[in-house]
């Protein structure tokens, strides 16, 4: 067993977690704003986007560069099946951010739109949401174990992701809760977290 990469790989996810959840907690918010002024609100999502896409760049680092063994690779022809199935999440993954607003997500709409700032596109619960309150972290994660390859370090990787996208659930949540009230607690009743049940469900209707 090859210690050191998925060592640094914790390590560093640990940081990395840190940081991100810092970045993302309502009271560094208010502080953050207290100290920058208006401007906070216009630049913070984009701000927090390019962070999070640079301290993501280290993690291919470690995979690549950092001793590593592998633990598995499917042989062909499954490799492609899970490749496909990989493809298939992203383009879900993409169609549910579209759904909600990927102008609002990147920090692009904030910045050109005053308006945007103040708050979302409201509850959404149609398309994938109607099936599960969190489809963006459920393809995320199918992604991730997808993968073909699997090495110690990428393992170590994918648990620690997991977790945190669990816990970035809970807490996204608790967020909408505060937000919603009984609309969201209506919609919580009716759709599960993250596994799609059996056969469906209505739509929920927000009016």
């Amino acid at each position: 067993m090859q210690i050191f990469g998925p060592l640094v790989m914790s390590v560093y996810f640990l940081i990395f977690a840190l940081v991100h959840s810092l970045l993302a907690d309502p009271a560094f918010k208010r502080m953050a704003r207290s100290i920058i002024g208006t401007g906070f609100d216009r630049w913070q999502r984009l701000a927090y986007n390019l962070l999070a896409t640079i301290m993501t760049l280290p993690f291919l680092f470690i995979l690549i560069f950092l001793p590593d063994r592998t633990l598995y690779q499917i042989p062909w022809p499954w490799i492609y099946i899970m490749a496909g199935g990989q493809l298939l999440l992203a383009i879900a993954l993409l169609l549910t951010l579209r759904q909600t607003g990927a102008g609002p997500f990147l920090g692009l709409s904030q910045i050109w739109d005053e308006g945007r700032m103040a708050g979302g596109s409201g509850l959404v619960t149609t398309g994938f949401y109607s099936r599960t309150r969190n489809p963006l972290f459920l393809f995320a994660v199918l992604i991730l174990w997808l993968s073909p390859l699997m090495t110690e370090s990428l393992l170590a990787f994918n648990i620690l992701a997991t977790v945190y996208f669990y816990l970035g659930a809970r807490h996204e949540e608790r967020s909408l809760r505060a937000e919603y009230g009984a609309a969201y607690e209506d919609y919580k009743a009716r759709v599960p977290m993250f596994l799609p049940r059996p056969g469906g469900r209505k739509q929920i209707n927000n009016d």
